[in-house]
């Protein structure tokens, strides 16, 4: 991957040497300097640059990719024409959706769809804000937001053709299936105009609604249906088609602006969101308000480092914020996931977009120490959602189920919040329950969801585990990786059951925690595919992917073979003891990177050997040395993974953000934590990246320093908790959350 510099203004430089190291003081005042949005843009991260505030409903940012799989977040590094600027984006992911209500403004062009043109060098974006000159249309565009309203301002250069073309048949990845399904438009006045645009595609019922302001009149519109204008067209429009509106504004020196407020609901609620959350038009006071919110929302956790360490630190703690999204209007209305309007109870707030495959990894954990309250209240959601829809929620988007990727990894998340402490204690039964109803196969919902995108959460993996104790390789595909996930998945529903006093439930999904075991094959050291005669699948090739048609989803054999988080002690036991752990991951790292099969995962990236960190399933395995005699071996790995995989650059990130996952993990490893199990409340030690750091932990600050800390003194020497030296690189939850210090001493030596 490409590398750059980044430099830091004398200030940030003062900070870096350690000006302001009071443990009495913040060690930052300006957090957003260090955040760089265009990190992720560039490769396969699939981030957007526009301007959003943390975990809100709008993402302002530019469509630069509309088609194939670049097009994820509708933007990419290595673009140079804009079709439109939309308000709504998915980060880090390899599915594209939303990008809802579109603009573009223009000058001297003539054609129904207009597409700008710009040089990078003008492109510029901090947090909650972006800006770009549109070189062929000589227009300047400026972005920013607040949590659900879009704020445009608009300067062009030339005063007398000021034109604004809203796109509502802009769509991210047709080319994927989705589909633009329904129109609804209203011109309320010369300025005001509001609709409800209706999609299909990796949500397979996605309602958007809107109400935009213009800062003045319109002299004229022009209305496109299917790419044909009409004088007749009436000022209310109701079609399928693609539908397009030209506005064109009076002679002006002055900058247009324009608000864009969407609503989960209908254009009241949209109408609503305006008034409550940008009533005005100063676009300076929100932009710096934005700011404010950032350094409030990133001071979570304040550093001291050196630069590179400090813009990789930043942007992914910014990546961590953006998802999931709250999904509710400001009078508490939203839509749940049975597509009904709700009004939410004092103290709830919807969210949607729950990458959880992903998240449950790093990012959930995150959450719980550096805003508990927040994670405690996404657990409520997804319970919500069970009540609502008749199971657990994966990757929902809006109002729709998805069903992407393996098992049911919201009870992951469940878990961990009821070890914690975090869960909703009153209603830990109902949290069981939905574990327990989400784990099986369910042909009522099959024939609910039947004809919709909504039918891909039902899978016959289930129905398999409950019927034979394993996955037959020969019934269904990624058998092997919905095996090992059910079996930790299982194991998470015992641990809710146990903490609700279910113990004939909990003792149950205990058992089914250990079908892990079943594919463990003693002869290849490797979990390998069942066949439905209860043998190993024959001949094996532990190299072989192919995307979504193999035993293994987004990976092979080597990326799955140490996935039984839960129960490492029994692992490690089953499989010969440490040395024999230990020598498998030596293996792992050290074999050659080569991917068998013509249809290998495009997710397969960031390779050490066959250890791949652009994809999830191989977050946790640099760690598992500390369970081995030779902990330094995984300092070595994971210095490696945060120098060469995290840079600051826009191809910095190795794979697909998915939501925060990719960036949770660094800001974890580089504080020198992290959680291999959730619903285990323990996080293990490794090698920290920065020099110091608090944490505002849930009841008290949690200081970290690393003293003697350089890129040659990557080893441990010795790690201090309170003053007392630790006798294994493990701390629990309580330890950090109650507040204290951990000390790590660095040398070049293991």
């Amino acid at each position: 991957m490409k590398k750059s510099a980044f430099f830091l203004p004398a200030a940030a430089i003062c900070l870096l040497a350690g000006c302001n190291s009071s443990a009495n003081k913040p060690l930052l005042t300006d957090e957003i300097k260090y955040v760089d949005p265009f990190i992720g843009t560039g490769f396969h991260g699939h981030t957007f640059p526009g301007a959003t505030r943390p975990f809100a409903m709008v993402q302002v940012s530019p469509d630069t990719h509309i088609m194939g799989w670049e097009a994820s977040s509708g933007y990419h590094y290595d673009d140079n024409e804009i079709y439109a600027f939309s308000h709504t984006h998915l980060s880090g992911t390899g599915i594209g959706d939303l990008g809802d209500v579109a603009l573009l403004p223009y000058s001297g062009a003539d054609s129904i769809k207009p597409v700008a043109t710009f040089k990078k060098e003008t492109e510029k974006a901090t947090p909650g804000y972006y800006t770009v000159r549109l070189d062929n249309f000589g227009v300047d565009v400026e972005l920013t937001s607040t949590d659900r309203v879009g704020f445009h301002r608009y300067t062009y250069d030339n005063p007398s053709d000021r034109r604004v073309m809203l796109d509502l048949g802009h769509i991210l990845q047709p080319n994927w299936g989705h589909k633009l399904v329904g129109n609804t438009y209203t011109e309320i006045n010369d300025s005001t105009v509001e609709g409800t645009v209706s999609t299909q595609g990796w949500a397979h019922f996605h309602d958007v609604s809107y109400r935009i302001e213009f800062s003045e009149p319109f002299e004229s519109v022009t209305r496109y249906i299917d790419g044909k204008s009409n004088p007749d067209t009436p000022p209310v429009i109701k079609t399928d088609r693609d539908l397009k509106l030209h506005y064109k504004f009076a002679d002006s020196k002055e900058p247009l602006y324009i608000k864009v407020a969407i609503s989960t609901v209908d254009p009241e609620g949209a109408a609503k969101n305006m008034t409550a959350e940008l009533p005005g038009w100063d676009f300076d006071a929100t932009r710096t308000r934005s700011a404010d919110i950032w350094n409030n929302a990133l001071s979570a956790i304040e550093i001291q480092a050196d630069s590179t360490v400090m813009v990789n630190f930043y942007t992914a703690l910014y990546h961590t914020m953006i998802a999931p999204f709250a999904y509710q209007d400001a009078d508490g209305r939203y839509r749940g996931l049975d597509k009904q309007v709700h009004q939410a109870e004092e103290g709830y707030t919807n969210y949607s977009v729950f990458s959880l495959w992903d998240t449950f990894r790093a990012f959930q954990p995150l959450m719980t120490i550096i805003n508990p309250e927040l994670a405690a209240d996404w657990g409520k959601v997804l319970v919500k959602g069970y009540e609502q829809g008749g199971i657990l929620p994966k990757w929902p988007i809006g109002s729709s189920y998805t069903g992407c990727m393996v098992g049911y990894p919201a009870v992951a998340v469940l878990a961990d919040l009821a070890c914690k402490g975090l869960a909703d204690s009153a209603n830990i039964a109902t949290w069981a329950e939905a574990g327990a109803a989400s784990s099986v196969y369910r042909r009522d919902l099959a024939d609910k969801f039947k004809g919709t995108r909504e039918l891909d959460l039902i899978t016959m993996h289930p129905y398999y585990k409950e019927k034979y104790g394993f996955v037959p390789a020969d019934s269904v595909s990624e058998s092997v990786s919905w095996g090992l996930e059910m079996a930790y998945e299982d194991w998470c529903v015992s641990q809710l059951a146990a903490k609700a006093g279910m113990d004939s439930l909990a003792k149950a999904y205990a058992a089914k925690g250990e079908y892990y075991k079943r594919y463990l094959d003693p002869e290849t050291k490797m979990m390998r595919p069942i066949m439905g005669d209860g043998k190993f699948r024959t001949p094996f090739n532990p190299r072989y992917s192919a995307h979504m048609k193999s035993d293994y989803t987004e990976g092979n054999a080597f990326q799955w073979s140490f996935f039984a988080p839960h129960d490492m002690d029994n692992f490690i036991e089953t499989i010969g003891g440490k040395p024999e752990l230990e020598a498998r991951l030596d293996t792992l790292f050290t074999t050659s990177s080569q991917v068998d099969g013509a249809e290998a995962s495009n997710d397969i990236t960031g390779l050490i050997g066959q250890y791949a960190h652009g994809n999830e399933p191989s977050h946790h395995m640099a760690y598992l040395y500390n369970w081995t005699d030779s902990p330094w071996k995984g300092q070595e790995r994971l210095d490696y993974i945060m120098r060469e995989f995290y840079t600051n650059a826009p191809d910095g990130i190795i794979g697909n953000e998915d939501c925060g996952q990719m960036s949770a993990w660094y800001v974890m490893s580089a504080l020198g934590l992290y959680q291999v199990a959730p619903g285990i409340p323990v996080y293990t030690l490794g090698r920290p990246m920065v020099d110091r750091a608090v944490i505002h932990a849930q009841h008290a600050p949690f200081e970290i320093e690393v003293k003697d800390n350089s890129p040659a003194n990557m080893y441990v020497k010795r790690v201090l908790l309170n003053g007392k030296e630790l006798d294994a690189p493990f701390i629990s939850h309580e330890e950090i959350a109650r507040g204290g210090k951990l000390v790590f001493e660095m040398s070049d030596t293991h």
